[in-house]
């Protein structure tokens, strides 16, 4: 019998004539977790696709080898009757139906034909039990929960239809580092019950402690793999692997980037929760940003950074908002997108699937869409000839791998839908730009070439405010911080004071104060 639960032999897969996978061969234990890592567009998810029916036999080449035997997936149900369970990065939950209709949907437990209830109720709470959420109500909705849970509810209807083998493509890029914590802790108690597991990620940390093995991908051909405890499982090695040179130093240095003066300045801003008019979101928010400045907002999960942000941008979140926000020396009310725009305020949200792009269009359409009735268009008329040479110019200017800006960007890889996001709000040529968790999900080979667009444009005169849960990269990019807790600036920190036990300290400090 084999050592290897699954073995991937020479697969090959194209997309109109270009190869996402070339002759690549995986093999993985029984019992163990590897890990696979690669840039975007490395062709991760195309193998994890290949593997789970996604993408059906006589769509690729090559053999897929489970437990001894070649399989042959047309569909996810050919590889889930083998055991074989993905969980994607979007998670694929009804947010309407409870819990215990979410474990079981597709796989609903039946009695003569009729769904048993009770079973279903009985049986969703012991899977809800064995990933952690012992005291949630299987009845309760699944929008009604944060994104942890839901991740965890992913894992528990999994574990219901029998799953040997568990794919993970980034479970953790929506979390929190509790959420992210407890769902590696799963891992490994599912890995000691006898489950197999693959998990993608770009967070190499997480990677490192959680992983037996590593597959590296890079450019569509496996390059290495590496075992625990025999090869070197740091991530500057991971890193070697994934974009074939070492990268000494991930965050670019700014250099010949004065500050000049004030052209962003928020006063005594507050927002109240769109739901309840009687619940204070931000309080008496103060907030200074100078031209060439890249300046942070940290915090933790719900400090209200995200909510500043949207609420600054066309009041897009809460209700009764007051306070004066000054751009350029002039105060302004930006109480629309259309206004926000117009007076040169950009914002990149957190979430580039939702509310960044749309998916089924262009890239070229997604770039120019923001800028289209400012610098595209003439009398309603689009110029469409402008629009792609400036769609032309911008994939080149920060490095969008495709063909052509006509592609879906639906189809490009998580790296570069994001730079395709602030392309689009680049085109409106804003004097302040705000960006949301500017690197969530994507690998260091386009986190390092996102930082160096930041730096880009603060060396242009442009104030940047970068939010980020990610301590380390508010530490390697901002020149000043700001600390958020409970909806009020807890202290502020500039140049070598921004370290993560200060950050820490302040959040810290504001807690006790409000204890008091």
């Amino acid at each position: 019998m084999s050592e290897y639960i699954l073995e991937m032999n020479h697969i090959t897969k194209e997309f109109s004539g270009v190869k996402a996978l070339d002759d690549v061969n995986l093999k993985v234990r029984p019992g163990e977790i590897m890990a696979i890592c690669g840039e975007n567009g490395a062709g991760k998810s195309t193998l994890m696709n290949v593997l789970s029916g996604v993408y059906p036999y006589g769509e690729y080449t090559g053999d897929i080898v489970y437990r001894g035997e070649v399989c042959k997936f047309h569909s996810i149900r050919d590889s889930e009757a083998k055991g074989i369970v993905i969980i994607h990065q979007e998670l694929a939950l009804s947010p309407f139906l409870s819990i215990a209709e979410n474990v079981f949907l597709g796989n609903e437990r039946k009695k003569n034909g009729v769904i048993d209830w009770t079973a279903t109720r009985r049986e969703a709470q012991t899977l809800l039990d064995r990933v952690g959420l012992e005291g949630e109500n299987v009845n309760t909705p699944v929008n009604a929960l944060g994104v942890g849970k839901q991740q965890l509810i992913e894992i528990a209807k999994a574990l219901g239809k029998k799953a040997d083998l568990l794919i993970l493509d980034e479970p953790t890029a929506a979390l929190n580092d509790r959420e992210s914590a407890q769902l590696l802790e799963l891992m490994l108690q599912l890995k000691a019950q006898g489950m197999t597991c693959i998990i993608i990620s770009h967070k190499l940390n997480e990677i490192s402690y959680v992983a037996d093995s590593i597959t590296i991908i890079r450019d569509g051909h496996t390059i290495e793999t590496l075992q625990k405890g025999v090869d070197d499982f740091s991530e500057e090695r991971i890193i070697k692997g994934m974009v074939g040179r070492e990268l000494t130093n991930r965050y670019p240095k700014r250099e010949d980037c004065p500050i000049g003066d004030v052209i962003f300045e928020l006063k005594d801003w507050n927002v109240f929760h769109p739901d309840d008019a009687h619940r204070e979101i931000l309080k008496n928010i103060n907030i200074q940003v100078r031209a060439g400045e890249v300046v942070g907002l940290a915090g933790l999960m719900g400090a209200g950074r995200t909510e500043l942000a949207m609420s600054l941008f066309g009041h897009s979140y809460g209700q009764k908002i007051s306070g004066s926000l000054k751009i350029n020396g002039k105060e302004v009310n930006l109480n629309s997108v259309r206004k926000a725009i117009d007076n040169k305020l950009a914002y990149v949200s957190e979430d580039r699937k939702t509310y960044g792009l749309v998916l089924i269009d262009s890239i070229k359409f997604n770039m120019t869409l923001a800028a289209l009735h400012s610098f595209f268009s003439n009398k309603g008329v689009v110029d469409q000839q402008k629009e792609a040479v400036k769609a032309e110019e911008y994939r080149h200017l920060i490095n969008v791998k495709t063909n052509t800006v006509e592609q879906p960007v639906g189809s490009l890889s998580g790296g570069n839908q994001q730079k395709v996001v602030l392309a689009k709000w680049m085109l409106t040529e804003p004097d302040v730009l705000i960006l949301d968790e500017p690197t969530r999900g994507i690998d260091v080979g386009a986190k390092y070439e996102i930082y160096c667009v930041i730096n880009d444009l603060a060396k242009a005169g442009k104030a940047v405010i970068v939010i980020s849960s990610e301590m380390p990269e508010i530490i390697g990019t901002c020149d000043r911080t700001y600390v958020l807790n409970e909806g009020e600036i807890a202290g502020e920190l500039s140049g070598d004071e921004i370290t993560q036990e200060a950050i820490m300290g302040c959040i810290m400090a504001h807690n006790r104060k409000g204890d008091a």
